[in-house]
């Protein structure tokens, strides 16, 4: 699978410990994220990731356009509420190309960890489910 992972500057520390926690189901997929947070997740929980811009500077844009062309399969988005975040129309605009497509975004903790356990468990084959519920 091809699985984003983003994290706003509050919240890079999660996604690290995140990609640590998981390096093991992580190593096994083909990994994109945005600036920072992959060559953070690249130097420090040792996983092969594929960067694209910070966020600001067009990163958010480029997942989306992925998404948008089907070349993204899941989206791991640790976002920090509590803090205005200058892209924010970029940030909405990537959230809105998920519902659009039909691909599961975690925007915290909780649903990631399910996310990633259910991936590991191989009961995460929801493009099946989706078509099977049409």
């Amino acid at each position: 699978m091809k699985i984003a992972l983003i994290a706003h500057d509050k919240k890079k520390e999660d996604i690290i410990r995140f990609a640590k926690k998981y390096h093991s189901i992580l190593s096994k997929h083909e990994l994109f994220a945005t600036g920072t947070t992959g060559m953070r997740i690249s130097d420090e929980a040792d996983l092969k990731v594929t960067r694209y811009q910070s966020g600001p500077l067009g990163g958010d844009q480029q997942i989306g356009a992925k998404i948008a062309s089907e070349e993204m399969h899941m989206v791991v988005f640790f976002r920090d509420p509590l803090t205005a975040q200058p892209h924010e129309p970029d940030i909405s605009a990537l959230l809105r190309l998920c519902d659009v497509h039909q691909i599961p975004v975690a925007t915290n903790q909780a649903m990631a960890d399910i996310m990633i356990q259910a991936l590991d468990h191989e009961d995460f084959d929801w493009k099946g489910i989706i078509e099977m519920n049409r």
